[in-house]
């Protein structure tokens, strides 16, 4: 890549591009439920579960993206320039054949896998659907994290925002062609929005691949990737694994809170659907934030400037709960006009403004998660996130979330709830563990490759 520009980056300037980016991401999800919902709440639903489930495909995807990211970083950090295109090369042939594999699960078994989930029969053959197309085609999406990754690592964060702002695009167009008959197209609803994601996708990678040649300032040595591949892998596993042990914990808690919610009914299910695409827009910026953060931590622990690592960790969480707890009070002041974008169920408004009142205590914790966890794995220290992740989300959250959701019919906010617990327990935990400094013993700066 041609220079260390994150070096150079404010954590501002870093950050505004992937807040941006991830913000169109969510956008792409909230058009498809925006405008399936004027098409059928069922449809809404069916593609709500069914993205729980793609979700956890996501975070699969993530532990190689997320490992050569912060290999990336720390050598960049180090100066070793080879190595980090050896590595990014390595991790993009890691994540296709793993895309692959994925893929091919979810067009064999998808229907299986749906139906574990409880899916209720009314919504099993949109949801069907959608996951043939949107899972079959997902390797495509392992491809473009993983690219994401390694130019956000050099600094490019407009790069992959430009990226996503051209997917979106292309996937509201698709949307209105598909589902409101636009241009003579078929109305195909819930088939024509799965469509339309998947092509807006395999686009954004012809894109973000002639961005990564053209960012590269030695050739990557895609030839010799086979043959990189042991040399490398094993340092982006070390990273990659835990943190996707720790994104998996909480995938299939969510997963399992979620059938807890499909016990309750659909309108139940509909409402979290709703609730939570308003939610992803008041943590997006926690999110930006750690991951703008887990880049510069990155490189500073590369370069050995442990002090600056310290302190930059513990301003990015507090800007970060600020910001949550500001964008969570707007969203519980508009609670009612924000879900009457999406549906005119009173049921649903009523109990969805109750749990956007909840997030000005949900997402405060939720920051200390997104941003100290990034860090934390910015640093090389990632197995003590796993354990805490393991025993609060299942240990607090899921079990509380039945006790006070179904045994104690608290139903949704018995949920919201415990969700709330879960994510203060765990916050609080890890800034103990920042404030021990004990990453500072557990990274390994990479060094340069001699193959």
């Amino acid at each position: 890549m041609k220079g260390n520009k994150a070096a150079k980056l404010s954590l501002f300037a870093i950050t505004w591009p992937i807040f941006i980016e991830i913000m169109l991401h969510m956008l792409m999800g909230n058009a498809d439920t925006l405008m399936l919902s004027q098409y059928s709440d069922h449809s809404v639903a069916a593609v709500g579960l069914t993205n729980q489930l793609l979700s956890i495909v996501i975070v699969m995807f993530g532990f190689v993206a997320t490992g050569a990211s912060v290999v990336i970083a720390q050598a960049i950090g180090a100066k070793h320039e080879r190595t980090a295109a050896e590595v990014a090369v390595v991790a993009i042939l890691a994540n296709l054949l793993f895309g692959l594999l994925l893929s091919a699960a979810l067009l064999l078994f998808g229907d299986v896998f749906l139906k574990w989930m409880n899916t209720p029969s009314e919504l099993m053959a949109e949801a069907s659907s959608y996951l043939m197309i949107v899972g079959g085609f997902s390797f495509i999406q392992s491809v473009i994290m993983t690219i994401g990754a390694a130019i956000r690592s050099y600094g490019f964060t407009k790069d992959a925002m430009y990226v996503t702002i051209g997917m979106n695009i292309i996937n509201v167009f698709g949307n209105y062609l598909f589902i409101f008959a636009a241009f003579g197209f078929p109305v195909l609803g819930v088939e024509g929005v799965a469509i339309s994601t998947s092509v807006s996708r395999f686009l954004g990678l012809v894109v973000i691949l002639y961005l990564l040649f053209k960012r590269s300032s030695i050739p990557l040595p895609f030839a010799s990737s086979f043959k990189l591949f042991p040399l490398h892998i094993k340092s982006v596993l070390k990273i990659g694994l835990p943190s996707a042990g720790e994104h998996l914990s909480y995938s299939g808690s969510q997963m399992l809170i979620t059938f807890f919610i499909t016990l309750l009914g659909t309108t139940a299910l509909t409402t979290k659907v709703y609730t939570f695409n308003i939610m992803m827009f008041i943590f997006l910026f926690a999110v930006a934030i750690g991951q703008g953060t887990q880049i510069l931590i990155g490189h500073l622990i590369g370069a050995k400037s442990y002090d600056a690592a310290y302190k930059m960790c513990l301003k990015s969480q507090t800007y970060a709960m600020i910001i949550s707890f500001l964008m969570a009070g707007v969203a519980s002041l508009f609670a009612k006009p924000l879900l009457s974008i999406f549906t005119d169920n009173p049921e649903i408004i009523k109990e969805g403004t109750i749990l956007l009142y909840l997030t000005l205590l949900l997402e405060p914790g939720r920051s200390f998660n997104l941003v100290i966890i990034s860090s934390l794995r910015a640093a090389g220290d990632v197995k003590f996130p796993v354990i805490m992740g393991v025993i609060s989300m299942w240990g607090v959250s899921v079990p509380l979330a039945y006790l006070l959701g179904i045994t104690f019919d608290l139903g949704l906010i018995g949920i919201w709830l415990a969700f709330t617990a879960d994510e203060w327990l765990r916050g609080l935990f890890m800034l103990a563990r920042w404030r021990k400094r004990k990453w500072q013993k557990q990274f390994i700066v990479p060094q340069e490759a001699t193959a």
